[in-house]
């Protein structure tokens, strides 16, 4: 029985379910946080999302439930001005008992709940195209009903975590350190992430030089973020939120191309079988920019190549570190499975490099 567990009983006694609670299940795949789904009793028999918060991914509940709140309010405002459906077009957070952002339980363990969105899904993969654009535009359509909102008053929940010349700082220091005497297993990919040092910069500078806006940026922008709905195959809520932070709206771009752009699972041995397709690039690209209506800045738009490649880099980067300095963050399922993992990204961001000057005429094409 793990820390959650141990206090479930409480933590479901904290909030108002506004009816019996007749069930609380675990719930889900992720790997972050602890998710239960609670169930009332007929004839109400309402549906919730009670979380327990990592308190190892995150260090302050408080900072990264302010960010949760302050965006979902105001998407939830957005959203209602336009005549949507604001139950199911964002997450809603349901304050406990006590009245606060969330409830602290007697191990001092973070929990909060959200409504159930009914009949609509999370998948692990772009199954089909289709299903691609449908996150596409609803990433896009993220970014553009939070155009105006002040990406300064939110906190950085996890310091500097698209930070590329931070990633490449750190790995330079594990490769000095060395600790397990693992360096001499991945000279080529040291070397690799080494002779890209400039291209580390090139979205930090062109923010620091004002081209590139500071925004708020979800920066977990994976399929399984977006919830479908299974009778439109549209994504009409954008979940996960305890990575909102400011940040570029090309790198949100670009992990999503990372992720899904690619057949190959992210530890594929066979590097034969890791590329960029171009057309799921371009799938995507297109609903990326229809979802955003026009928010995003000429600048933002020319820069979305390098997102895609900046991502890439730097996750294959963070990989790196992480088995040079003992798999302590990521979880592995097998020896070298890090290592695994470096080589499937800079195999895929070397595509990207070959394939750049298709990725920026795609973006043109997509932009009018």
């Amino acid at each position: 029985m793990n820390a959650a567990e141990h206090t479930l009983e409480e933590a479901v006694a904290a909030f108002d379910f506004g009816a019996p609670v007749a069930e609380v299940k675990r719930y889900g795949s992720g790997h972050v946080n602890d998710t239960f789904r609670v169930r009332t009793r007929p004839p109400h028999d309402r549906r919730f999302i009670l979380q327990r918060i990592s308190a190892a991914a995150f260090k302050r509940p408080d900072q990264v439930m302010a960010n949760v709140i302050g965006v979902t309010e105001y998407l939830g405002e957005k959203i209602r001005a336009a005549g949507g459906d604001r139950t199911r077009e964002t997450l809603e957070v349901i304050r406990p008992r006590s009245g606060a952002g969330y409830y602290t339980d007697s191990l001092g363990g973070a929990w909060r709940v959200f409504p159930f969105i009914r009949n609509a899904h999370c998948f692990q993969s772009a199954r089909t195209p289709e299903l691609f654009a449908a996150s596409g535009r609803a990433f896009g359509r993220f970014q553009r009903l939070l155009d105006g909102y002040p990406a300064g008053t939110l906190y950085e929940t996890i310091p500097r975590f698209h930070d590329t010349e931070d990633r490449l700082a750190k790995l330079k220091e594990a490769v000095a350190a060395d600790p397990l005497g693992r360096a001499k297993d991945c000279g080529p990919e040291i070397a690799f992430a080494l002779a890209r040092e400039r291209d580390c910069s090139a979205a930090l500078d062109a923010l620091r030089a004002g081209k590139l806006p500071l925004r708020v940026t979800h920066n977990d922008t994976k399929l399984d973020n977006v919830l479908i709905d299974e009778i439109t195959g549209e994504g009409i809520c954008v979940i996960d939120l305890d990575t909102v932070m400011p940040g570029l709206s090309i790198n949100d771009f670009g992990d999503s191309i990372r992720f899904g752009a690619n057949h190959c699972s992210e530890d594929e041995t066979d590097l034969s079988r890791v590329a960029l397709d171009l057309d799921l690039f371009s799938v995507y690209t297109g609903a990326f920019l229809e979802g955003t209506g026009g928010a995003l800045t000429d600048n933002e738009v020319a820069y979305l190549p390098w997102g895609a490649r900046l991502m890439t880099l730097e996750c294959g980067m963070r990989f790196l570190t992480d088995y040079l300095t003992g798999d302590s963050y990521f979880r592995i399922d097998r020896p070298g499975q890090n290592l695994d993992r470096t080589r499937t990204q800079f195999k895929l961001a070397r595509d990207m490099e070959d394939h750049w000057d298709e990725m920026g005429a795609i973006v043109a094409r997509a932009a009018g």
